[in-house]
């Protein structure tokens, strides 16, 4: 015989009681003379105000609701309010986060969260739509389509940002205070490759890492071969790992990115309530940085893994780390699969750096503080140097005369343009000059 709606709410309480009274006798002293009552496992006044409201829900919502949707909202709204990571994932969300995490997804290519109930930019991934258009870190997006987002849950955002590829998507962006202004984008299928390297002029090198995916710690290890390659198979004087923009992703990939850069020693450790959250991860000995001068770059859009990664070449002082400030996120996510393709991101430890700091809400502060900014060349008005000047006397010392080599046409690189990354290579030349006149 079906249920009417109230045998459906009698029949929830009735099995919540149920599940009460064994877990209740569980604990009872079989014989004993005196039994002190166990702690209810249940709170069996706030089961009967459950009940009643899904009762009143269902008899008098002004709409027909049926079960299954009161259900799933009442489980989203227990995960809505413990904090801004955990969350109740459906089958379509579920695959999402795994498409994410394997390097291969659709949508627009940015991470977002909420920041007093607004979406935020929390970083654009190298080389999607959300970067080719301009996107920020800490940019608001305050209507998509021109729907506000204001009240819209992280999910329900997402879930509006994403679509078809090829198909356009409007956002309204408020950016630093400012008016609010348009940005159209074209959704794609975004393969992301979460690690690039370059060199950037002989010895010294850069290797960019976008995000961690469970790949990234052995193509950091392949990047740091194929830079040794390009610098004619000679060791490099100096590297930067650029972190910044980096929104976190697998923990273990943060492990082995840090471990190709340290011998020994813990990276990082988490706590948490769960047996199985207590976890502590070291490194090994192999070392396939062969211990290269190594700036880090982060800024506010480096986040959760980004984190672990700059936090563990800190303490180890392994790596100066330069920039702005990290985002702050120092909590682990576990991924809780249910029944019919169902799962639970639930927060359930922080993490911890070796030396024990949290970084949770306070993020890593770089030990040298470089702000972003653009680099404009100054032209050489003459364009000659002496060694130009028709008769000018030789040097005296033998030397070749050094004339003049500008070139317009030159291709500009990295380091002429991005000015944290230029104060990183000249951070690492210096310390090769005093390693030089110090022997």
């Amino acid at each position: 015989m079906p249920f009417t709606r109230t045998r459906l709410a009698s029949a929830v309480f009735s099995t919540l009681l149920v599940l009460n009274m064994i877990s209740s006798s569980a604990f009872a002293a079989p014989n004993a003379a005196v039994v002190t009552p166990a702690p209810e496992t249940l709170p069996l006044n706030d089961l009967r105000t459950f009940a009643e409201v899904l009762e009143r829900i269902k008899t008098a919502y002004v709409e027909p609701i049926d079960d299954k949707t009161l259900f799933e909202n009442a489980i989203k709204g227990m995960l809505s309010n413990l904090d801004p990571h955990s969350s109740y994932l459906d089958p379509e969300d579920f695959r999402q986060l795994q498409e994410s995490t394997s390097g291969e997804f659709g949508g627009l290519g940015i991470e977002v969260g909420l920041e007093d109930g607004i979406l935020q930019v929390v970083t654009p991934i190298d080389d999607t739509p959300a970067a080719a258009a301009g996107l920020e870190a800490q940019d608001l997006i305050i209507k998509i389509d021109d729907q506000p987002t204001k009240g819209l849950s992280l999910m329900e955002a997402v879930e509006k940002m994403r679509g078809k590829p090829g198909t356009n998507i409007r956002l309204t962006i408020v950016r630093d205070g400012r008016k609010p202004f348009d940005v159209t984008l074209k959704r794609a299928v975004i393969k992301s490759l979460s690690v690039r390297s370059q060199l950037l002029e002989d010895d010294y090198g850069l290797i960019r890492v976008s995000q961690f995916q469970v790949n990234t710690g052995s193509e950091v290890g392949k990047a740091l071969t194929s830079l040794k390659k390009a610098n004619k198979g000679q060791p490099l004087q100096g590297l930067i790992l650029d972190l910044r923009n980096n929104p976190g992703g697998v923990l273990q990939a943060a492990v082995e990115v840090t471990d190709q850069f340290i011998s020994s020693g813990l990276i990082v450790y988490t706590k948490g309530r769960l047996a199985n959250a207590e976890l502590r991860f070291s490194a090994t000995p192999d070392n396939a940085s062969a211990d290269v001068p190594l700036v880090v770059l982060i800024n506010g859009g480096s986040a959760s893994a980004s984190e672990i990664v700059a936090g563990a070449l800190q303490d180890h002082k392994r790596a100066v780390l330069m920039g702005t400030d990290s985002f702050g996120k120092g909590s682990v996510q576990t991924v809780l699969p249910l029944n019919n393709d169902r799962a639970l991101k639930l927060t359930t430890a922080l993490y911890y750096t070796p030396k024990g700091r949290s970084i949770q809400a306070q993020g890593i502060v770089p030990d040298i503080t470089v702000e972003r900014a653009k680099i404009s060349q100054e032209d050489n008005v003459l364009g000659i140097k002496e060694a130009d000047l028709a008769g000018h006397l030789g040097n005296g010392n033998g030397g070749p005369d050094k004339r003049s080599k500008a070139d317009k046409n030159q291709k500009p690189r990295l380091q002429d343009e991005d000015y944290q990354v230029n104060q990183a290579i000249n951070l690492l030349k210096g310390i090769n000059v005093l390693k030089t006149t110090s022997k």
